[in-house]
């Protein structure tokens, strides 16, 4: 825990960044924030993790409101009407009140809340109750995974497995959601499901068909060519 001149220290630190922000940033930017302040019109519900580490608009290289950004520990998504709250009713107003076209869900390396999905008791998950009961919502996630690798290795690789086995879940999950089940029926949505590595800043796409991570790249080309053939 931050002593009282660490805590101090740092609420300092983000009152000068505002300060800056003020003074530097929003002048250079100024005709994008008088845009945004008439409405906002985001392409894309972008569903990550609460992690510090994850930037949603710096690894997507976006502008304040391209992206409707919902946060949660372990990147999760609730199947409709299991808990409904503050993540279905985002799901609903990105999709039904924003009209946005996809729905990312990302995952990533290191992931707190999968560590703790693979070793409760050393992660201190018994000792905060409301977050144990949030993960439930990925524990056939964590069921697939150790059904495959050994249960005991918490390593690197094993908790890369889970986090992409978790977005793969929750993509199953969005489906179950009434405003989703729409858009994609009508064809006017798309879902992807993403794995973010933080220290090496690859991203790439899992395939919900092959269960399989596929690069950014062969993603890319797949859909250029989708559109020429719409286009042609």
């Amino acid at each position: 825990m931050p002593t009282c001149s660490e805590a101090r220290s740092k609420l300092l630190s983000l009152l000068r960044g505002v300060e800056h922000f003020n003074t530097e940033i929003f002048p250079a930017k100024e005709a994008l924030f008088a845009s945004l302040a008439k409405g906002q019109a985001p392409g894309a519900l972008f569903i990550a993790c609460a992690d510090s580490r994850i930037n949603p608009n710096l690894i997507t290289q976006t502008e304040p409101g391209d992206l409707f950004i919902l946060r949660n520990i372990g990147n999760l998504v609730p199947a409709y009407g299991e808990m409904l709250g503050g993540v279905s009713s985002a799901i609903e107003y990105a999709v039904l009140g924003l009209g946005v076209s996809s729905i990312i869900v990302c995952g990533h390396s290191d992931c707190g809340a999968m560590k703790a999905l693979l070793e409760p008791e050393k992660n201190g998950l018994d000792k905060m109750p409301t977050v144990q009961s949030w993960l439930r919502n990925a524990e056939a996630a964590r069921a697939a995974t150790v059904n495959t690798l050994r249960s005991d290795d918490a390593g690197p690789a094993t908790v890369r497995c889970l986090a992409e086995q978790n977005v793969l879940l929750q993509l199953a999950h969005l489906r179950t959601h009434p405003a989703v089940a729409a858009g994609l029926a009508r064809n006017t949505l798309f879902l992807q499901g993403w794995f973010y590595d933080i220290g090496t800043g690859e991203i790439s796409v899992l395939d919900e068909q092959t269960r399989t991570s596929v690069p950014i790249s062969g993603v890319i080309q797949k859909l250029q060519e989708q559109t020429e053939q719409e286009t042609a």
